[in-house]
């Protein structure tokens, strides 16, 4: 049983050890199927980070993950992998990014859940809620035709893989980061061949490269962003690494050299607050700083996808989806069509207003 793997972990910083893939691939069935108990799970949770989790560590708890969960070749894409435990202090820029990207065609998957430790922020969830749009009785198929309309799919984490539900509450006790908080990150519901992956310290740069090598993605982006997202900085320069074909280097991105560089004003960020800057920005208009941040990641990332040949033809193919309201109706297109379809939900009533 996961005992015998507990007392390998569990050793302290210096007598514990790195279990190898085979063991961590059982200790996280064990975990994920509830066949340990609530206290094996937590010391073991603990141990992990005491001892940090090794690449074999991660990559065992993303593929028992992905083996339970619902995954999908609805689009050949960009994964935007953010932290679950939300934002408190930034703009969510990666949300009003999505629909720029899917202008320009290239397919977005966004998932999350509701909020968790350690920093209990706002969640994309949270922004879906303040569209009127409840993810928990959003049905699977609503989100893959929203999809397949729009090129944007939105992914309930824990109704589309069930360990990241059963162990919510586990998490929530414990109040502190778990090697969840990795891996739920990684499960890939679009089989995205792209992927743009936030970190909150660069430490850990090397381990997450080697990760995601081993998950075979075809090219992916390691951010040190905005409260440990995937969301580049335009106050100041982000340091990156572009991992491909087994290689990782380290990037600068400096929005100055493309001439972006801009503060953004401090704001009391609430749900309803970040989906009114999302929407004037999709609508051409709001603060240049949030209006600049969502250029230089959307372009950055159709960049990294190959879809254009320099972050400069990014930017400018993403300025004139802006300008010609490209992006901001296919926005509004992805919210009426979820709206309509929590519409049609048995026993869940609400009201749907075209913009």
């Amino acid at each position: 049983m996961i005992t015998s793997l507990l007392k390998e972990v569990g050793r302290g910083k210096r007598g514990a050890r790195d279990l190898t893939y085979n063991e961590a691939l059982q200790a996280a069935e064990w975990i994920v199927n509830l066949e340990a108990t609530q206290a094996q799970i937590g010391a073991f949770f603990m141990a992990e980070r005491i001892k940090m989790e090794s690449v074999e560590e991660l990559e065992a708890f993303v593929n028992v993950c992905r083996s339970q969960a619902r995954r999908e070749h609805v689009q050949e894409g960009i994964d935007c992998a953010g932290p679950y435990d939300g934002r408190k202090k930034s703009f969510y820029a990666t949300f009003a990014t999505s629909f720029v990207l899917a202008a320009a065609g290239l397919p977005v998957t966004l998932h999350g859940t509701a909020t968790l430790p350690p920093k209990w922020g706002i969640t994309l969830q949270d922004l879906l809620l303040e569209l009127g749009i409840n993810p928990k009785q959003l049905s699977q198929e609503a989100s893959l035709e929203a999809a397949r309309e729009t090129g944007v799919l939105f992914v309930p984490a824990e109704e589309w893989c069930p360990p990241l539900k059963r162990l919510h509450g586990l998490r929530e006790e414990m109040g502190m980061r778990t090697v969840l908080n990795t891996a739920e990150k990684l499960v890939d519901y679009g089989h995205s061949p792209y992927l743009a992956f936030g970190v909150y310290h660069n430490t850990v740069f090397d381990r997450m490269s080697k990760l995601l090598t081993n998950l075979n993605y075809k090219k992916a982006l390691i951010i040190q962003g905005t409260e440990g997202s995937e969301d580049l900085f335009i106050e100041r320069p982000t340091r990156t690494y572009q991992v491909e074909n087994g290689e990782a280097s380290l990037q600068i991105i400096d929005p100055d050299a493309y001439g972006l560089e801009l503060p953004p004003p401090e704001v009391d960020w609430t749900p309803a607050e970040q989906i009114a800057v999302t929407e004037a920005v999709l609508n051409g208009g709001g603060h240049l700083a949030f209006m600049n941040q969502v250029l230089l990641n959307a372009a950055v990332r159709l960049h990294l996808a190959e879809r254009v040949d320099s972050i400069e033809e990014g930017l400018y193919t993403c300025k004139d989806l802006i300008d010609n309201g490209t992006a901001w109706e296919l926005y509004v297109k992805w919210k009426v069509s979820l709206l309509i379809s929590e519409q049609q939900q048995p026993l869940h009533k609400t009201t749907v207003t075209t913009p």
